[in-house]
């Protein structure tokens, strides 16, 4: 199902985004969960996400018998659409074309929910996505990384956070759901990925 392959410029069918910061010190943060989950589907795929394209770190891969642009922007979380609609735009790729992973604080550590289309929930990447490209109808998948131990918590130090030692065992988990889910929704199943995994 997975695989790596190198293809020409126009033969990308899928995008599959995963949503965080660049630099080291949100390395494994709650943000930047989706950075984590697009890693683990780049190593299922035997695919370094390390060339520099579209202001991301991006990667070609397969998944099934789609060829998939795997993407990391280095925007900054709140700019994720500079980066997201440049690559739709290049590829003329449809918002339904472009999987988006991203960090949801109303869904416990293990959870997972996969979304069709719908608002941001919130979520600032997926703000500027929607608001940029002026669509969406982006397919999701929502990682849990928990919500604030308190009312009073800072929102901002909360998400950039790092996980327990317990929470990375539960993250390590659902990572091949995720990618499961992906591989579901790019082969045009995504009621199964929902049935199967909300």
């Amino acid at each position: 199902m997975f695989g790596k392959k190198k293809f020409s410029n126009n033969s990308i069918e899928f995008i599959v985004v995963g949503l965080g910061n660049p630099d080291r010190k949100y390395e494994n943060t709650r943000h930047n969960i989706g950075f984590r989950m697009l890693d683990y589907i780049a190593d299922k795929c035997s695919v370094r996400v390390n060339r520099i394209k579209f202001k991301s770190l991006v990667g070609e891969a397969r998944l099934g018998s789609h060829r998939v642009l795997l993407m990391k922007p280095s925007t900054y979380m709140n700019n994720s659409g500079q980066a997201v609609v440049e690559a739709m735009n290049f590829y003329k790729i449809p918002a339904e074309n472009v999987v988006i992973l991203l960090d949801d604080i109303n869904l416990d550590v293990g959870k997972m929910r996969i979304r069709q289309k719908g608002s941001d929930g919130g979520q600032n990447g997926m703000k500027n996505i929607i608001y940029l490209s002026g669509s969406d109808r982006f397919p999701r998948v929502k990682i849990g990384i928990g919500n604030k131990p308190n009312p009073n918590y800072d929102l901002a130090a909360w998400v950039l956070s790092k996980f327990t030692k317990d929470e990375n065992k539960l993250l390590e988990d659902i990572a091949e759901k995720v990618c499961d889910s992906v591989s579901l929704i790019v082969d045009g199943k995504i009621q199964q990925a929902m049935n199967n995994y909300n």
